[in-house]
């Protein structure tokens, strides 16, 4: 029986490229195009693994994988990214993903991203930088986000985010059903 994959980016074109690149291997459950459909779809149709990007609306990449690890924690996480920026690379596997693939690599590296995640395992895309992807793949007992630095909480991650698309402060507390005080 095929693995089941939830896929999550906001471009169609990204969407349509990675349902056919996984669709051989894989069954294809659904595709999102934001952070809070995402959430919603992985919940109803509890995938194997979950590929997502980082920059979507509603609800990044990042906060969306922290939701998702403790929604289904069995389920694998694999970011799917343009951002190779170590800051990136720490929060996604501070949020719980075990492979991030750079958007650039995908078509090369995807497949074997996807089979490391669900033997439990870590995998970090070459372009990343060696060394991260070298402590990564060769240090078993920590997370590749253990060799970076931390920042936010989750609370002040969402109302950047939602600053960075714009929103108002009424917005802003109206999305997060909090008031705007």
């Amino acid at each position: 029986m095929n693995k089941r994959i939830l896929l999550a980016d906001d471009h169609a074109l990204m969407l349509d490229g990675l349902s056919r690149l996984l669709s051989n291997e894989f069954e294809i459950v659904g595709t999102v195009t934001d952070g809070r459909t995402l959430l919603t779809e992985a919940e109803r149709l509890t995938p194997d693994v979950i590929v997502l990007d980082i920059g979507m609306p509603g609800l990044n990449g990042i906060e969306a994988a922290r939701r998702l690890v403790k929604m289904l924690p069995d389920a694998r996480i694999v970011i799917v990214t343009q951002q190779l920026d170590a800051a990136y690379v720490h929060a996604a596997f501070t949020a719980g993903a075990k492979a991030y693939v750079s958007k650039q690599g995908a078509a090369t590296e995807l497949l074997r991203a996807i089979h490391i995640a669900l033997h439990g395992r870590y995998y970090v895309s070459p372009q990343v930088g060696a060394e991260a992807a070298e402590l990564a793949s060769t240090d078993r007992r920590r997370t590749p986000a253990e060799f970076f630095g931390s920042r936010l909480t989750p609370r002040p991650r969402e109302v950047l985010q939602l600053i960075a698309e714009g929103k108002s402060t009424k917005e802003i507390a109206s999305s997060l059903n909090i008031s705007p005080k």
